[in-house]
């Protein structure tokens, strides 16, 4: 299997220099079940987008500061690439800003969260998955603000969390997509809520540090993922 990972992330700060980008952590993800995958990057927040999507079995978008309503440039030609990707029914992951890109790109829409930040841990109740025995709730961890709120036609949420009633969603055999970060790690999830502080403020920040007595079902995910992949290539 050889996934493209469209690496969304903007922010260049000394905390994201001091860690692993995006695209390593989703690499890190898949290969912890999948060591024999391939995962390409591609900096597509910097004009870096693939030739030739076709030439990937599957595609993930990662999440990003950045909102769907921004005008850059990129945010565009991501946009016509999704549709692009859905015509072709390449399977497709999208979490936090990719889960909001693939559903406004689709014709769907994304709305600020009338309930505030989801920060920290999350609890979120899941339907049955077609290609795993997925618990019914899992932990994950979340930082986000904007969510779906309209989802495009053909699409079904198949998740649900905290003030987020489109926590996940599925469509036909070939788009999977979560608002949430299966990808960030304990330690960086708690590094990220204390270097967000002064942004989110300081409600948000302890709401968001109690949680984090708890962690998130990092392997679940995991499994959840690969096995969508490898559900969807048999097409």
């Amino acid at each position: 299997m050889h996934l493209a990972i469209l690496m969304t992330n903007t922010d260049e700060t000394e905390f994201a220099q001091a860690r692993p980008k995006d695209g390593e952590k989703f690499t890190i993800l898949i290969k912890e079940l999948r060591p024999d995958w391939d995962c390409s990057v591609f900096p597509v927040k910097d004009g870096v987008f693939p030739e030739d999507i076709g030439a990937f079995d599957g595609v993930m978008i990662t999440g990003s500061p950045a909102s769907v309503h921004d005008e850059a440039p990129w945010v565009g030609q991501l946009f016509a690439l999704i549709r692009e990707i859905d015509r072709r029914e390449i399977p497709m992951f999208g979490a936090c800003f990719g889960h909001q890109a693939i559903a406004v790109a689709l014709g769907g829409a994304v709305d600020r969260n009338p309930e505030g930040w989801v920060h920290g841990y999350a609890d979120v109740t899941q339907m049955p998955l077609p290609w795993a025995e997925a618990p019914a709730r899992i932990g994950v961890y979340a930082s986000h603000i904007e969510q779906v709120a309209d989802l495009p036609e053909g699409i079904e949420a198949v998740a649900s969390g905290p003030g987020c009633p489109v926590g996940g969603y599925l469509k036909g055999r070939h788009i999977y997509s979560t608002q949430y970060h299966p990808e960030m790690t304990d330690a960086f999830i708690a590094d990220l809520v204390e270097f967000t502080a002064d942004y989110v403020g300081p409600e948000v920040t302890k709401a968001a540090r109690e949680s984090l007595k708890n962690r998130a079902d990092r392997e679940d995910w995991a499994r959840q993922i690969v096995g969508f992949f490898e559900w969807a290539v048999k097409a």
